[in-house]
């Protein structure tokens, strides 16, 4: 009888199942140790222990809840290698590690606590297992659902037991408890086994270094890490893939080290090839994870550049800088009408500073808008200290400032220094000028004391925006849609159109985003770009009110 690995097998060389090189070649690997004398491949563990899951471990979410853990054939496959290979001239376990790489939804996390409830339940006694991640909160999740299939299977508690620290079973003295960065002292734990959960958020390995200090008495720990691809740069995960496809290509020698990789082979099949969204979600065939959904969430990722690369880091485990250019051209380069500020005389303004230190350029902009218009007016001005006209690297990044200066849309301070209070001058000149009121003004809290104390002399009200991307990114993300409608007028100012080519999106794993420099550039100023996201959260937090003084 074909054990589950020469059935998955099977299904890849069939084309029954659509996979991509990565699984395709590790399982190839696999199929061809099982020949391999320096190998004894026993079943009877990982049969034990996937027919427990099957038949004891409840699960918690609708639509399966109270139902037992269904394992689609590549998790039987993954289960089947992990605690079936054993070292021929040892008898114990191969493989000490073992990483699985899948895109979000595809059932991982149940599989894993189904995994930690078998070991409550049936595993060795006397041992202590671990859920680890970068956060306490992500921790939490294997952990927790570990803790829910252990009270449907166990509900008078008759030999097992939770608390808000720790699971245990205790009859045969068995407990698992979470760490996370912020867990204060990562020393002095002995783990038999540990579930690493989304290593994609970690920038350094401390958690997982924890977590193997605390397994060295063991000969058998497994130190099991799932997640998604992220947007941390040259952090633990992406060490952890290249060593891992090193070890699939043979060029690293690793027999302990077992990966999974789910990933797309490209990200143009993404797009032209639908069969193809299976090589980074094994269960989707299944109806684990909803095509549905996923093409729903496709179609808005076509149009919006965030959600474009949130969409091909967790659904598809494409890797994406997480500082990525913001904009295209056409984007922010278009045809508009230009207008003069006497065209609004009279009117109320919603204005936002991007105050950068009084030796660097900072930015004003005002919003105006007229009757039965959907677009925004936006004016604009810049000052910068004199000193940074003789600085090389702003003009090789395209920056004109003695030109920009002679067309009356950017000030020149005399010197190594901005006058602040010039700015909040420049609003009280529109007002002189124009008769255009101020009706809020955002900022962001840096260098902005001499700012308020002149804007508090003219009665100016502000309201102080932080400059995070919780803060930030739905504003920029309105930006990019008015933009991309072209209900952004900015009147042809060459410093905001230098501004915006300058901008790239950094993106978190919760899919916020922030305006950052392209490629970490200090000469490509976005102090522009800022002060026009700073401007569009002063609009939201104020639309209503606002837009009824447009008359």
């Amino acid at each position: 009888m074909k054990t589950y690995l020469e059935k998955y097998w099977d299904m890849i060389q069939s084309d029954e199942i659509v996979v991509g090189r990565w699984i395709k070649k590790e399982v190839k690997n696999l199929i061809e140790d099982l020949k391999d004398p320096r190998f004894i491949y026993d079943t009877t563990e990982a049969h034990r222990r996937i027919k427990f899951q099957e038949s004891l471990c409840l699960q918690s979410k609708a639509p399966y809840y109270m139902q037992p853990v269904k394992l689609m054939p590549w998790q039987k496959a993954f289960w089947e290698v992990l605690y079936s290979f054993k070292m021929a001239d040892t008898g114990k376990r191969r493989f000490i590690e073992g990483l699985l790489e899948i895109a979000r939804k595809n059932g991982k996390s149940t599989m894993f606590a189904a995994d930690g409830n078998t070991d409550l339940f049936i595993g060795e006694g006397g041992v202590s297992l671990c859920t680890a991640s970068n956060d306490d909160r992500q921790a939490k999740f294997i952990w927790s659902e570990i803790g829910g299939m252990r009270s449907r299977l166990d509900p008078k508690k008759t030999i097992t037991s939770q608390n808000l620290v720790e699971i245990k079973n205790t009859a045969k003295n068995i407990d698992i408890i979470r760490l996370s960065s912020k867990t204060q002292n990562k020393d002095g734990f002995n783990f038999k086994k540990v579930f690493l959960d989304e290593s994609h958020d970690m920038a350094d390995d401390e958690i997982a270094e924890a977590c193997w200090r605390a397994m060295s008495t063991h000969e058998e720990p497994l130190f099991l890490n799932c997640t998604t691809n992220g947007f941390v740069n040259d952090g633990y995960l992406d060490k952890k893939l290249m060593y891992a496809k090193k070890v699939i290509e043979g060029e690293i020698d690793d027999v302990h080290f077992l990966p999974f990789l789910y990933e797309q082979d490209s990200e143009a099949e993404i797009w032209q090839d639908e069969s193809s969204w299976e090589k980074s979600n094994p269960s989707i065939r299944y109806g684990i994870k909803k095509v549905a959904k996923l093409k729903r969430d496709i179609e808005v990722a076509k149009v919006d550049k965030a959600s474009r690369m949130h969409m091909l880091t967790k659904d598809f485990n494409i890797k994406q800088n997480n500082a990525q250019s913001w904009l295209m051209l056409e984007d922010y380069d278009y045809p508009m009408q230009t207008f003069d500020l006497e065209e609004f005389r009279g009117s109320f303004c919603l204005g936002a500073v991007d105050l950068s230190a009084t030796t660097d350029l900072s930015n004003a902009k005002i919003l105006l808008m007229k009757p039965n218009d959907t677009t925004k007016y936006i004016y604009s001005h810049y000052w910068i200290p004199e000193s940074k006209l003789r600085n090389s690297d702003d003009k090789e990044a395209g920056a004109k400032y003695q030109d920009w200066a002679k067309q009356g849309i950017l000030t020149i301070h005399e010197g190594n220094e901005i006058d602040i209070s010039k700015i909040a001058d420049w609003f009280f000149s529109l007002f002189k000028q124009y008769d255009i009121r101020l009706y809020k003004c955002g900022y962001d809290q840096r260098y902005a004391k001499t700012f308020l104390d002149r804007m508090n002399d003219f009665n100016f009200e502000c309201e102080m925006i932080y400059q995070n991307r919780f803060v930030m990114s739905p504003p920029m993300k309105l930006v990019e849609a008015d933009l991309k409608s072209r209900l952004i007028n900015y009147n042809h100012n060459e410093m905001d159109k230098w501004c915006l080519s300058n901008s790239a999106m950094e993106m978190d794993n919760l899919g916020n985003v922030m305006c950052v420099k392209v490629n970490g550039q200090k000469a490509k100023r976005i102090d522009g770009a800022v002060t026009l996201i700073i401007l569009y959260e002063t609009f939201r937090r104020y639309r209503n009110d606002f837009l009824m003084t447009v008359r």
